[in-house]
């Protein structure tokens, strides 16, 4: 967030309506590209019905009565790790792969 946008909202001691994926992240205390994770599992949903490419806006009063949700932030954690555990395998799985492959003569 700005600093202008952030000292505006201050002094209106009130959270914007919307917020982008690096809010939801640092509200959530995850990472940016972890948020995406957290989409597929559909356990956060965005707002409208944005094509996959276009930037994601989500409810600021859903996220943060979902950031008190204790069991909630136990199936987010999860969702990540298994997301990580997902690419980790896929990337370790092409490694393998290509360390396997005999080289052309």
């Amino acid at each position: 967030m700005k600093d202008d946008a952030f000292r505006f909202l201050s002094l209106l001691a009130k959270t914007p309506a919307r917020f982008d994926i690096e809010q939801v992240a640092w509200l959530l205390n995850c990472q940016p590209h972890d948020i995406p994770a957290l989409v597929r599992a559909r356990l956060l949903k965005p707002l409208g019905n944005p094509p996959p490419n276009a930037r994601k806006l989500f409810a600021a009063d859903e996220i943060i009565e979902l950031s008190r949700d204790k069991a909630w932030l136990n199936k987010a954690s999860n969702a990540i790790h298994e997301s990580w555990r997902k690419k980790n395998r896929a990337r370790k799985e092409t490694t393998a792969e290509i360390v396997e492959q005999p080289l052309a003569a």
